[in-house]
């Protein structure tokens, strides 16, 4: 049976529980531990799927095609290991599935009640898949006090008299403020925090502390008195500048060597050096090149999580910092795009749903393929692309995706047979990893270095086939597609320096110690471009 770190969090939301399980992860395979995460989260719907990224910021989707919580691409960045859909747990879930064990007759007539019934389904969520690891990091969404979560914190502490006591470890991430008027740091947050745990029944075994600023021996020693642990289990987790630096600063804090003495585990040989390269590349850029981002949801960071990221391990592996410009895509709708792109050094568009900001999108795409500047669209940004380029090369003014302009004579884009008949709107979409095929003497084949690749889906609308001949031939180079059905993965410009959509979410398999090669590539052809702008401005001197 494996070990159990459960992660909770209290004092307010947001204070990185999800870094926090993942960094400790970090630490525990670094040693050679086989270590999984998952994420428990206490809302009722049955995934993030059809969740505004407003409400919920990004869905990470997994390669079993589960659309699940952003911290799960937090796991999968810092940790060698996938996630499933097993990795997701929601109240909306445990509750799903107790009601059908009812209606079956599964409970031979008795009482259906939170305990024992909902309580049992989520340990047994908790302990699937846990005989293929060493350890399971099991992180409870929202705050201790929240009264939606309080199933899985009364699952969890049954979970210790379930298992031996050095199986199981309590971890709980609270806040250290910074009192500025005063001049000090404040640790009542983390004794009601934790008081608000104990009185529950679950008494933390280790405190990792937020905070601005370092936290003192006698801070340490006060909340181990008043939080009944010993000094050693309180963790300082300042405020880094990079959150790859984390696993790093827990590291120094003794972090993994108390886990491992908790858990009864024996201590092994620990390798950062990958952690330490990639801070070191973070910090210590050769130089800078600017992306600009065109998206709807640019107002919520969260909303592009995976893509932020994904960008930066592209900068790590060329060596170069990446700055990120912001630009709202309904904003290029009615505005000259040089008054937003002119600056940039590549263009990105990525996915979305909806017909808010479409155009805006679509004039991006024209004024990167017109400008000669470095082009990356992603899903719905793909799509963008051959719609523009059918309009703008092939003179169909009407060109469309069919989600947004049902009755368009050119629908370069459109729903496969079987999603026009979907009803139900959660889960019903192309999920998931899919076979991509791609053709040699290609930029993408150029990035990937191999023929067969497997990537991310989440849509319902596909490339055209009926328009597939006639774009082509106007010079659309289609460089990578699903064998299975001739679906259309990747799109390029032949006469351009590096202009590439894909269908697929390439954000999703991007880690940093194992940057996406699209997005190496991208940046790699946007700092040739800021070079190639810079020599042109010096000789115009």
């Amino acid at each position: 049976m494996a070990k159990f770190i459960f992660v909770t969090g209290g004092v307010l939301s947001s204070l990185g529980k999800g870094i926090t399980a993942a960094s400790i992860g970090t630490l525990l395979e670094a040693r050679g531990y086989k270590v999984i995460i998952k994420k428990f989260d206490p809302y009722l719907n049955l995934d993030p799927g059809t969740m505004s990224p407003f409400q919920h910021g990004e869905v990470y989707v997994t390669d079993d095609g589960a659309e699940t919580d952003l911290d799960l691409g937090h796991y999968e960045r810092f940790l060698n290991s996938s996630t499933t859909r097993d990795c997701n747990v929601t109240a909306g879930k445990i509750y799903y599935k107790v009601l059908e064990k009812e209606r079956k007759g599964d409970y031979l007539g008795g009482t259906v009640q939170v305990i024992p019934h909902i309580t049992d389904e989520v340990k047994n969520s908790i302990y699937s898949l846990s005989e293929e690891y060493d350890i399971v990091i099991v992180e409870i969404g929202g705050t201790v006090g929240d009264i939606e979560s309080l199933p899985f914190l009364e699952a969890i502490r049954q979970i210790r008299f379930d298992l031996d006591e050095n199986d199981v470890l309590y971890l709980h991430v609270t806040l250290v403020p910074y009192i500025k008027s005063a001049g000090e740091l404040k640790t009542k947050p983390t004794q009601h925090s934790v008081k608000e745990l104990r009185e529950i029944g679950i008494q933390p075994d280790m405190l990792v502390c937020r905070s601005e600023y370092p936290l003192d021996d006698s801070i340490r020693k006060k909340i181990g008195l008043f939080c009944n642990v010993s000094k050693n289990a309180v963790i300082n987790a300042i405020d880094a500048s990079t959150i790859y630096q984390v696993p790093l600063l827990m590291n120094k804090e003794g972090a993994g060597r108390f886990i491992l003495n908790k858990l009864g585990l024996e201590e092994r040989e620990l390798d950062l050096s990958v952690w330490e390269e990639i801070v070191y590349r973070i910090k210590n850029p050769e130089d800078t090149v600017t992306i600009g981002v065109v998206g709807k949801y640019v107002g919520l960071k969260d909303a592009y999580i995976s893509l932020t990221e994904s960008l930066i391990h592209g900068g790590i592996d060329n060596k170069v910092k990446v700055n990120i410009k912001w630009i709202d895509a309904e904003d290029l709708e009615t505005q000259n795009p040089d008054k937003f792109l002119d600056d940039v050094d590549g263009i990105l568009v990525p996915g979305g749903f909806g017909e808010r900001g479409v155009e805006g999108k679509i004039r991006a795409v024209n004024f990167a393929r017109n400008k000669d500047i470095p082009f990356f669209g992603i899903c719905l940004g793909m799509q963008c692309a051959v719609i523009e380029f059918a309009r703008n090369v092939l003179k169909y003014d009407d060109a469309h995706s069919t989600e947004f302009n049902p009755k368009t004579e050119h629908p370069v884009i459109d729903y496969m047979e079987e999603q026009k008949k979907i009803k139900k709107l959660g889960g019903t979409m192309r999920l998931g990893a899919y076979e991509c095929k791609l053709t040699e003497g290609t930029r993408a084949y150029s990035a990937y270095k191999e023929e067969t690749i497997f990537e991310r889906h989440r849509h319902r609308l596909e490339f055209n086939n009926k328009f597939r001949d006639e774009l082509v031939k106007a010079g659309l180079i289609i460089s990578g597609v699903n064998p299975e059905r001739d679906l259309v993965e990747i799109i390029e410009l032949k006469s351009h320096r590096w202009f590439v959509g894909c269908q697929f979410h390439p954000e999703f398999k991007s880690k940093p110690t194992k940057p996406h090669p699209l997005f190496s590539g991208f940046i790699n052809a946007a700092y040739k471009f800021s070079q190639d702008k810079s020599s042109i401005q010096e000789s115009e001197k």
